[in-house]
């Protein structure tokens, strides 16, 4: 079959390309300009990306069926020609459920933070005891190199995204999936431009609860009294909970933290295995036990599972090491969300206390952009020594008044060339200095540029 995939340069749909071409179809596919990880994979794989344009849309009898990215929207000429010319169309989900997942153990990794990283431990932990499972992430764990890829085997890995599914079908994507295991990481309010509020978002989820069967499993963080609210909504399936809180919690699945690099995993107060790894803060370690849980649901030793993590690597993106040497260390991090931000933040100051920390932030989404955080979000920062924010033109805040209580240490700037000069201007001091980029876009290629710069 030939598929043509509309806003294929997205991490989702970048994943149904790799696995649509891996199941032997041809595939294109259209987007704007594309960046990296997924403009390299996309290279990487040899298909043919084109930007957006009715002209560049296939006719009919020459695609077997278009996947629609919900980047789309009507009004969009690609789409007004695909409607007009009633080719065949369907979402990126539904085409992921009824193509890859329909015969799978499927194990879908969901929450407000840390979808993508949980969904790459777990697969990374399936894989080094031998599962062989296929998956399909948000995002590429270094471990794999790729962020898609099918497999002959029983289990699948998916990211589960609450976000819609297409203009023709607002369901949030995860219910397309069944799963047999579900992790629902935290449930905070956010995607402001789809919903009108939390109550919008626990709907869904709920929606998602009632797919699940009952001999499936739903593995969620006992302190999230928001997933509870869910849940009481009407629950058939059996339900197990995670807690990583500073004291050893009596929930069925908890830790014990000896040091930012050592843990000690519990089920049932009964010690089952011991994580050693280069991972870095307590939202990780949250990521870790959720992961494990839902291993362990597949019939997966605990301390195999444990065993898995000292190999595993990290995610694009996601606190990622883009260089580091005597001066400085360079992070690139997908965080958009207050409490994503301060979890990272606080977890490299924890293990740096005495080095000099500049978050660099770029307000990028739909919901930071409207200021539906901004009574939160200056607080993500505390533990920062410097901060940047990057002024958008469609920013509808103003920052000075948002970071009020940071203005002493708060730089703010609109061309990303103006900020690379005075970003290394402290790394001159004798002080180590960790650079932490933040932003869920390209930055206006800030990375690339502000790496030249300290390479």
């Amino acid at each position: 079959m030939h598929i043509h995939i509309l806003g294929i340069g997205g991490t989702f749909m970048g994943g149904v390309a790799a696995l649509a071409q891996a199941a032997g179809h041809t595939v294109s596919g259209q987007d704007q300009k594309l960046y990296p990880p997924m403009s390299t994979q996309l290279e990487r794989l040899g298909i043919e990306v084109q930007e957006y344009s009715a002209d560049a849309l296939p006719q009919v009898g020459e695609v077997d069926m278009v996947v629609v990215g919900n980047v789309m929207s009507r009004g969009k000429p690609v789409v007004e020609e695909l409607l007009r010319r009633k080719l065949p169309y369907t979402s990126g989900p539904k085409w992921l459920a009824e193509n890859v997942l329909k015969d799978k153990w499927v194990l879908a990794v969901s929450g407000t933070h840390g979808k993508t990283t949980t969904a790459s431990m777990l697969a990374w932990i399936l894989e080094y005891n031998g599962y062989q499972p296929g998956f399909l992430i948000g995002g590429v764990p270094s471990n794999f190199k790729q962020s898609a890829r099918p497999t002959n085997g029983n289990f699948f890995v998916v990211e589960a995204d609450e976000y819609d599914s297409a203009f023709f079908d607002k369901r949030s994507k995860f219910v397309h999936y069944k799963p047999d295991t579900l992790i629902i990481n935290n449930l905070e309010f956010d995607h402001a431009d789809i919903f009108e509020d939390l109550a919008a978002i626990q709907k869904q989820f709920h929606h998602l609860v009632r797919t699940i069967h009952a001999d499936g499993l739903i593995v969620y963080n006992g302190l999230e009294a928001n997933i509870d609210t869910v849940l009481e909504q009407g629950c058939w399936t059996p339900t197990t909970t995670f807690t990583v809180s500073d004291e050893h919690s009596s929930e069925a699945w908890s830790v014990k933290q000896e040091s930012s690099k050592h843990f000690t995993v519990y089920f049932n107060g009964n010690e089952k295995g011991q994580v050693n790894w280069q991972q870095i803060g307590q939202h990780n370690v949250q990521n870790a036990l959720a992961a494990i849980a839902a291993a362990h649901h597949v019939g997966l030793n605990v301390e195999h599972a444990c065993n898995a993590l000292a190999s595993f690597q990290g995610v694009k993106r996601r606190s990622e090491i883009l260089h580091s040497n005597q001066h400085v260390t360079l992070y690139d991090d997908f965080a958009h969300h207050p409490t994503a931000i301060k979890s990272i933040l606080a977890g490299i100051k924890k293990q740096y206390p005495n080095d000099f920390l500049i978050a660099v932030f770029d307000p990028h989404s739909n919901t930071m952009k409207r200021g539906e955080h901004n009574a939160v979000l200056a607080k993500a920062f505390d533990v920062a020594d410097l901060i940047w924010v990057f002024q958008h033109e469609g920013l509808q805040w103003n920052i000075d008044a948002v970071f009020q209580q940071h203005l002493g240490k708060t730089r703010v700037f609109d061309q990303t060339s103006d900020a690379i000069e005075q970003l290394v201007k402290p790394l001159a001091k004798d002080q180590h200095s960790h650079i932490v980029i933040l932003s869920n876009g390209s930055f206006n290629g800030l990375r690339a540029d502000l790496l030249a710069k300290i390479v």
